[in-house]
């Protein structure tokens, strides 16, 4: 029962999906009805389902047949029309047909075109893909061309900076790529290209300063700012940050300052032949300036390259090099020009360097040590300038026949004297030519003094004292040296040393001017403490009494070769009654002599005269008792008596001024003594008188007068051999003999 139930359960729900699907059949679209029959087909009961599809077509068709009965009339009418549409539609079949032909004819050559389309587009998306792609490589193209081209022109600072672009910005963007990694690989080669680049600059750079760091410093030395100008910095600035961008900037700055102190040395070393002419200093000095101008502009513009320290070091370098290079070679420069110019070589260049910045106290101190080798060159130019002036004097007083010559000696020379104004001309001043040239380049030396002591920085008094002392040096050694040398020139003349005398007796007086003088230049009085006087009175007093005692010498000379003409017969009995011809012309010379001497200080003349007097007195004396005079007579004892007559009657006669009484006369009196006690023959008055303070022969030596009494001795034996039975030759040879005797007892007991 159950079973029959369940039977007719299944069989109404077969018969219901049977419905279901029909529904479905006649509803759905032939495109899908796939499933629908799939699904009766995946059932068990088809045949049962395809009755039920027979029994619905079955109904359909009875619907479709009453339809169509129903429009049976239109269905004729539709197929009547249905024909005559069937001629137009052959007809239409035909066009269409042609048109077809036509259009697949046409339509090849659009095939054709739209392949070439689609080819096309694929080359376009492939071209776009390309740009797409060098897109991204252009950049790196552009940059590495950049770098190569900045390469090319030496911007290497420009073409690190692209290189470091490339490598971090734009070459990671296309590393797939097979020339990137060439790149890549390339780069540490570009860098140590560029590096070695710049290096190379930098010592092209170096080579040029070397060269032309005397062009530089002779910029500076002329108009000091702007001199850097000339040099072009770039190669150093570009090394510089090349290297620090390297990472590699202390083997920068190690090497720039070894390969300059390298060429500082070289600058420092002065040519051999550099005191041969100004301009061997001045381009050793251009060098030295050139170098420290450039490290100074190096130092205000780059940071750290170099720093104050190592200028330091480097200025302390050539500050000791420089002085000692200048102390050896202005040693050897003999001319005053050249140092005068070469101290303001050095003053330029000690400024020039001031105003950078360097220390130049060092090279104010060299220069007093300069000064006193300009003063030792400016001794020896003046030595031989008063040397030309005293050779080529005519030693005579100047004559002036104007007034317009005597305002020109006295401009020249400071010489007053009233007397002489009041004279007509012609007329002469007292001094020589020398004179006013002597003082004129005294004043010239002085000028030369002073212009050493510009731009030194010296107070007017240091100016005053180095002036003072330089021009006591040409007073004190110069001049006088030259003085002497004329005084004692062997060919010398009295009237020459005479004009020496008044000439340096006037340039005594004017040693006040020189004072002055200085004093208007320095402005600085003479007064003042610590002043250095000036030393040309005692040069000229020197020189006075140096050619004094030369006129006395030279007098004593003349007298001398007189003397030599002596030719006294000493053996003779006849006496000729008047003084000898060689004494009347000395005597003649020596008026002569003495009448020169009008113009020479009253002192000098008398002692010159009173030289000569003492000076004929003892060599007459000497004649008298010269060993080669072993015999004399009596008569040849006054022959010679005469003689001193005549000496004693030029002294009398006054040839100087200013004796009192016989001062003169008392040279002769040792003669005048010795001549009365042996003509007058009186031994008793001398032997009774001797020892007393008023004897009247005081001056009567007891050896004097043995010597000569043993010549008139032998004289007496001698002569009186066959007369010696006579009584009075034999008191006389007694009394000789007595007198002898008694003379050399008062030798004994005067040297006991």
């Amino acid at each position: 029962m159950e079973r029959a139930k369940m039977a007719e359960a299944e069989s109404l729900e077969s018969a219901a999906e049977h419905e279901r699907i029909l529904r479905e059949i006649e509803s759905t679209d032939t495109a899908c009805i796939g499933p629908t029959l799939r699904s009766v087909y995946d059932g068990e009961e088809h045949g049962r389902f395809m009755e039920k599809l027979e029994t619905r077509i079955r109904n359909h068709d009875r619907e479709i047949e009453k339809m169509c009965n129903f429009h049976y009339q239109g269905f004729v009418d539709s197929i009547t029309e249905l024909l005559k549409v069937r001629g137009e539609a052959q007809k239409l079949k035909n066009q269409v047909t042609d048109t077809n032909r036509k259009l697949q004819q046409e339509g090849k050559e659009l095939v054709i075109a739209m392949e070439e389309l689609k080819q096309c587009r694929l080359q376009q998306r492939n071209i776009s893909a390309t740009v797409d792609k060098l897109m991204l490589c252009l950049p790196v193209l552009e940059m590495y061309s950049k770098l190569r081209d900045q390469m090319k022109t030496k911007r290497h600072y420009p073409a690190l900076k692209t290189l470091e672009h490339l490598e971090h910005t734009y070459l990671p963007q296309v590393s797939h790529y097979r020339f990137c990694k060439v790149m890549v690989d390339n780069i540490p080669k570009l860098r140590e290209e560029i590096k070695d680049v710049s290096m190379s600059d930098l010592k092209d750079f170096l080579e040029s300063i070397r060269k032309h760091s005397d062009k530089i410093g002779e910029t500076a030395m002329k108009q000091v700012p702007g001199a850097q100008d000339l040099v072009d910095f770039s190669p150093v600035y570009r090394c510089l940050h090349i290297y620090s961008v390297l990472g590699a900037r202390e083997t920068f700055e190690n090497y720039y300052r070894k390969q300059r102190r390298k060429q500082a040395r070289l600058v420092l070393q002065p040519p051999s032949n550099m005191h041969e002419t100004l301009d061997g200093y001045r381009k050793y000095f251009n060098q030295i300036v050139g170098f420290f101008v450039v490290e100074d502009h190096i130092l205000h513009t780059t940071q750290g390259l170099v720093n104050r320290a190592y200028i330091d070091e480097l200025w302390e370098m050539a500050l000791s090099k420089t002085i000692a290079a200048l102390r050896t070679h202005s040693s050897y420069c003999s001319d005053p020009n050249l140092v005068l110019d070469l101290k303001n070589l050095i003053v330029l260049f000690a400024d020039t360097l001031q105003v950078y910045g360097f220390p130049v106290n060092q090279l104010f101190d060299m220069l007093l040590e300069v000064r006193d080798q300009y003063s030792e060159t400016l001794l020896k130019k003046w030595a031989g300038i008063f040397r030309n002036i005293l050779d080529s004097d005519n030693y005579s007083p100047i004559p002036v026949t104007s007034e317009d010559t005597y305002k020109k000696v006295v401009g020249q020379f400071p010489f007053q004297d009233t007397e002489l104004e009041k004279q007509p001309f012609p007329k002469k001043f007292p001094f020589s030519e020398f004179v006013p040239k002597v003082y004129n380049e005294i004043k010239e030396f002085i000028y030369a003094c002073l212009k050493f002591s510009e731009d030194l920085h010296l107070s007017s008094t240091e100016v005053d004292d180095m002036i003072r002392k330089s021009t006591n040096l040409l007073l004190t050694r110069t001049l006088s040296n030259s003085l002497q040398n004329v005084i004692k020139r062997k060919n010398i003349g009295l009237t020459e040393l005479v004009q020496i005398i008044i000439n340096t007796t006037h340039l005594e007086k004017s040693c006040k001017y020189l004072e002055e003088f200085i004093t208007n230049i320095t402005n600085v009085l003479p007064e003042t403490v610590h002043t250095t006087k000036l030393y040309g009175t005692t040069t000229f007093k020197d020189a006075r009494h140096a050619a004094e005692e030369e006129i006395y010498t030279n007098l004593n000379q003349k007298i001398d070769q007189f003397l030599q003409l002596a030719d006294y017969d000493w053996m003779t009995g006849d006496l000729d009654n008047k003084a000898s011809d060689y004494l009347i012309d000395l005597i003649a010379f020596l008026r002569s002599t003495f009448a020169v001497f009008t113009h020479l200080p009253g002192k000098v003349a008398q002692t010159a005269c009173m030289s000569a007097c003492k000076h004929l007195a003892t060599s007459l004396m000497q004649l008298l008792l010269e060993a080669e005079v072993r015999q004399l007579t009596l008569g040849a004892l006054q022959q010679f008596n005469l003689d001193v007559r005549e000496c004693e009657q030029f002294a009398r006669s006054g040839p100087v001024p200013g004796f009192q009484e016989d001062t003169l006369q008392l040279a002769f009196i040792d003669l005048r003594q010795l001549l009365d006690l042996f003509i007058q023959w009186d031994w008793s008055t001398y032997l009774a008188d001797y020892g007393q303070p008023n004897c009247k022969y005081l001056r009567v030596n007891p050896v004097t007068a043995l010597t000569l009494l043993e010549k008139m001795k032998d004289t007496s034996r001698k002569n009186n051999m066959f007369a010696q039975f006579r009584k009075n030759e034999r008191d006389k040879q007694k009394l000789i003999d007595t007198v002898a005797k008694q003379l050399r007892g008062l030798i004994s007991s005067h040297h006991s």
